[in-house]
């Protein structure tokens, strides 16, 4: 799971986390937890989305017009006089997709455990969701993504593709999350203590950002 963290110990990473703390007003510390945690989770759950034909036709169709990696070019002119509203629309309804009825549960288990409360992490969400569609965008068209087996594989590498039992629980557990709590303490040390391992979602996301 250290991918994630190679991600926001980039340049970009930074950038992204001081857009984000900055356009939603949570501190950047507790921002920087949220999407640890939050971003490993929104591509397991479109992983398992992507394995019907329709949600990979679904997902192949957005990373190709829409989120094709663009809004990653200009984090200056996105954040710099805060984020419009249309792109908070968008990543609410890109949420929606992804997690449909489980985004409540997700939001309240990922803000019991970062200290924020469910809306701030929902806001926080709202803002890194399109982001994190472009990083998507951005890698299916460098490695020339078309069919629903090249965009397994892209989420899979994104993921670890090997990743650890315990990974796969936790990721699995937050997505089956009911919101009353009972697994926040599966968290701990998960993702934000995870181990470094070479590869995978760590090698692609550094290759990609340039760590």
């Amino acid at each position: 799971m250290a991918g994630i963290l190679d991600l926001l110990n980039s340049d970009l990473g930074k950038q992204i986390i001081s857009g984000v703390s900055g356009s939603t007003g949570n501190d950047s510390n507790k921002t920087s937890s949220v999407l640890t945690m939050a971003l490993p989770v929104l591509m397991k759950a479109m992983e398992r989305n992507s394995s019907t034909p329709e949600g990979a036709a679904g997902l192949l169709g957005a990373l190709s017009s829409k989120h094709d990696g663009s809004i990653l070019d200009n984090l200056g002119g996105l954040f710099g006089g805060g984020v419009e509203e249309s792109v908070k629309q968008d990543g609410a309804g890109i949420l929606g997709h992804i997690l449909g009825n489980k985004q409540q549960g997700v939001e309240q288990v990922i803000g019991q455990k970062s200290g924020l409360d469910a809306g701030s992490v929902g806001n926080i969400l709202k803002v890194a969701a399109p982001l994190l569609m472009g990083v998507l965008g951005k890698q299916s068209r460098q490695s020339n993504v078309t069919d629903s087996a090249g965009l397994g594989g892209l989420l899979g590498g994104m993921l670890g593709g090997n990743e650890t039992a315990n990974e796969q629980s936790f990721l699995e557990k937050i997505l089956d999350a009911d919101g009353d709590g009972s697994i926040v303490d599966d968290v701990a040390g998960m993702v934000l203590g995870g181990s470094k391992k070479s590869g995978g979602l760590g090698g692609l996301l550094g290759g990609l950002f340039g760590k």
